[in-house]
């Protein structure tokens, strides 16, 4: 007896972009659902400078990052999330440079025909993101700057996608 054919699974429209200016939600998300009319669900996150942090006033984040392969690592990132969920597209934008509070930092992107995988998908991108991406993050805080160190909290949070 054979073996039935398994329809392949359609490939996820996937981009990232690691740039200094600021991103537009709005036409983003124009981009990211243009001509696909199979998008039923979009989960957009977005991550902003906060103004405190450690218990200390932050006046600005300074990002720094390895460029060529941190685009590598999203773009993995992102590869890995299409191959556990249904997705038709996803866009990572992460910003680099000197930023100030509520700024705009970070944007991950999931569109699917259905939300659950849009969620899991962009909460699984945006966990792998702050583990695996090569950025470095420096605060600037009344009395100097400082680097910042991961988290464990990052680390427990990925870990319950292995």
């Amino acid at each position: 007896m054979t073996k039935p054919e398994q329809a392949s699974k359609p490939s996820a429209r996937l981009s990232v972009s690691v740039q200094t200016e600021d991103f537009d939600l709005k036409a983003e998300h124009k981009m990211l659902v243009a001509d696909d009319r199979g998008i039923g669900a979009v989960v957009a996150f977005i991550g902003m400078v906060r103004d405190l942090n450690l218990a200390d006033d932050v006046v600005a984040l300074e990002l720094e990052h390895y460029p060529g392969m941190t685009e590598k690592t999203l773009h993995n990132i992102a590869q890995q999330a299409a191959s556990r969920w249904s997705l038709q597209a996803a866009r990572i934008v992460h910003r680099v440079g000197k930023m100030y509070p509520g700024d705009q930092i970070v944007m991950v992107l999931t569109a699917s025909a259905h939300r659950h995988d849009a969620y899991e998908a962009n909460a699984f991108m945006m966990d792998f993101l702050k583990t695996e991406a090569p950025f470095w993050k420096k605060e600037w805080t009344p009395e100097g700057p400082r680097w910042i160190e991961a988290r464990d909290s990052d680390d427990h949070a990925a870990a319950k996608w292995k």
